[in-house]
């Protein structure tokens, strides 16, 4: 650790300890069932597509040797250095992912110019993971039972229907919970990867010349004599590098130390044994037989008795790999509500006892209906190949703006060294982005498109929110003046009042409007207002604050990390020092509820204004967002122009 980075030491360390003590081999065998489930699941496709995608190679030797180099060195400057060495260092209290380390800087640089810039490259890059959460269970399962043709001809036209069913089911299950499901992901994904270096072994043992492959010079050589066609082979190259992004952000379920071990010793070995296994296998072939082979190479690594267990095998790989990208995008949503970037959405935990364990019905039937779409669209794995790449590509050039702003800011490295790393990252980064953006016309649209739309929201309901917040506090009344005029002309009543406010200061409109109509004051009244910290957990011995405002005033703000579920209740409930204990039957919660009226105020165009206001009607009541008790809530309506 950087003396710089002291500030988050002590919270890490605890962390990883936590890790540690769990056993490492056990959360490295949990990390191979869901971390390497997106990247792990690449042979199926990658390779191939370097070579009958959308912009063809020969498979000929200086072309596999080129290209299985490229692959290679991908994996080692993109994966090896760049996330699983530097990147997976910048955590925030021990989690990570694009919101997690754009939460961290946010907090570090608080006030910097240039804040608001970083701010919203760490959003678009989250916009980005919808399009990517989208395609890969589209593209993986596909690929996976796209092998049945290899099995028996006569069953290609059957891929996308049986895909679909498939799909279907996987997010059927998705409300009952993956606890049960995931003990099952480490051992079966520990048996894919054995069978992938098992194969792939088998080949090089045959042809091991294709070792030489792992020299850059035969990368570098296929760029001298094919620029353009190496350029645009980049484009299917990083298929095979795809879900590196997702080591970093399941991070803080793991711990960086299995990950590292799970990725050096074992799915990184795996994968480049079966891609050379691939090579090799084609390198041994006659012209016409490689460019035959070269429609699913990695099935016909398999001896035809076994290319069927092997189908299956891979179905359920990429099955896992789908369930860990679905419930990625289950995180990244929670993540995203709680630091104030979407709406309050339906949240439902499917385990009493692991809290990162959630379902979001509408981000499921979201992404179950754009999957579906996409695999009777596109209707195989080749044509989706071309729109994926640009999401991923796209998140991971913005992670390395990121890490700059860290390399120099946070952790305070030598301007050069810094400037020096992250330029061999930029120049790869850019070089696969804008390989990439040439699929474009071809399917590349979609994830943009996605991207495009995921942003807007995102920045709308930010920017609404803070427009919304501003004129409230422009209207409100301090509260030492309104609680010495309203204790002498309001009836005080037995109970306890809990006014739930956004802003930590002023009297709530929801106060206001209960006297106005009602004339009456509870004996105690608390003002409460809940903060999302920028780090993931909040020390529970922290988590209220109180003000005795005075005539039984309280103002409590409770506090809360934006890995955690805000529950009200139980935060009362723990309260003191502010009168008798808290009885749920003797309190009353009031919420304020705006309508919006769009204006010509200076802020938003009208569109996001309308665009906003369609938001916040449709966003989850705060009452169950907050876990407050159904028959004890009051809501009191009031209308905002922004």
């Amino acid at each position: 650790m950087l003396p710089s980075d002291r500030g988050d030491t002590d919270a890490t360390q605890s962390h990883a300890g936590d890790h540690g003590s769990a056993g490492l081999l056990k959360l490295s065998l949990g990390a191979v069932g869901v971390v390497f489930g997106d990247i792990g699941t690449s042979p199926l496709y990658a390779f191939r597509e370097t070579f009958a995608g959308h912009h063809p190679l020969v498979p000929d030797e200086a072309h596999i040797l080129g290209v299985l180099s490229l692959i290679f060195w991908s994996m080692m400057l993109v994966v090896t250095i760049k996330y699983v060495t530097i990147i997976m260092r910048a955590d925030n209290k021990g989690e990570g992912g694009s919101l997690a380390l754009l939460a961290l800087i946010n907090r570090k640089t608080e006030g910097a110019r240039w804040t608001k810039g970083i701010v919203l490259l760490g959003v678009f890059a989250t916009a980005l993971f919808y399009g990517d959460s989208m395609i890969t269970p589209a593209i993986s399962v596909l690929s996976a039972v796209e092998g049945l043709s290899v099995v028996r001809a006569d069953l290609a036209p059957l891929a996308p229907a049986i895909a679909v069913v498939i799909l279907i089911g996987l997010f059927m299950i998705q409300s009952r919970g993956t606890a049960k499901v995931g003990l099952l992901f480490g051992p079966i994904m520990v048996v894919y990867f054995l069978v992938l270096s098992v194969l792939g072994l088998i080949q090089i043992f045959g042809n091991p010349y294709v070792l030489i492959a792992l020299n850059p010079w035969y990368a570098v050589r296929f760029f001298i004599d094919d620029g353009m066609l190496a350029f645009l082979a980049m484009g299917s190259v990083v298929l095979a590098v795809t879900g590196a992004e997702a080591l970093y952000a399941d991070m803080g379920h793991f711990g960086r130390n299995p990950i590292r071990v799970s990725w050096m010793f074992f799915v990184l070995p795996a994968l480049m044994l079966n891609y050379l296994g691939q090579g090799a296998m084609v390198l041994a072939l006659d012209p016409a037989a490689a460019q035959e082979a070269m429609k699913n190479p990695f099935f016909l690594l398999a001896p035809g008795e076994l290319r069927l267990p092997l189908v299956i095998l891979a179905t359920m790989a990429t099955v896992i790999a789908s369930q860990a990208v679905i419930s990625g995008a289950f995180s990244v949503t929670q993540q995203a509500i709680q630091l104030g970037f979407i709406p309050r959405l339906r949240i439902i935990h499917t385990s009493s006892s692991a809290a990162g364990q959630i379902y979001i019905p509408v981000i499921n039937w979201a992404l179950m209906v754009m999957v579906i779409l996409l695999v009777l669209t596109f209707e195989t794995s080749t044509n989706l190949a071309a729109a994926y790449g640009i999401a991923v590509t796209g998140a991971m050039l913005i992670d390395t703006c990121l890490l700059a702003v860290v390399l120099v800011v946070l952790w305070r490295w030598n301007r050069i060294a810094a400037g020096a790393l992250v330029a061999v990252f930029f120049l790869v980064d850019l070089a696969y982005f804008a390989a990439n953006m040439t699929k474009v016309p071809d399917g590349g649209w979609f994830p943009l498109l996605i991207g495009m739309i995921a942003f807007t929201l995102l920045t709308t309901w930010a920017k609404g929110r803070q427009l919304m917040l501003q004129r409230l506090h422009e209207s409100a009344i301090p509260v030492q003046v309104f609680v010495r005029s309203a204790v002498n002309s309001a009836t005080r009543v037995q109970g306890t009042a809990v006014f739930m406010t956004s802003a930590s200061d002023g009297v709530p409109h929801a106060l206001l409007h209960n006297l106005k109509h009602n004339k009456v004051l509870h004996d105690r009244v608390i003002l409460l207002t809940v903060k999302i910290e920028d780090v993931p957990y909040v020390d529970a011995a922290t988590r209220t604050t109180l003000e005795d405002l005075d005539q039984g005033f309280y103002r409590m703000i409770v506090r809360y990390g934006f890995m955690e579920d805000p529950d009200v209740p139980a935060a009362l409930a723990g309260a003191t020092n502010c009168g008798p204990v808290f009885k749920m039957m003797d309190t009353s919660f009031f919420l304020a509820r705006q309508t919006l009226i769009a204006s010509s105020h200076p802020g938003m165009a009208l569109w996001r204004e309308k665009l906003f206001a369609w938001m916040l009607r449709n966003a989850e009541s705060a009452m169950e967002f907050f876990k407050l008790p159904t028959n004890r809530v009051v809501e009191l309506g009031s209308q905002v122009e922004i």
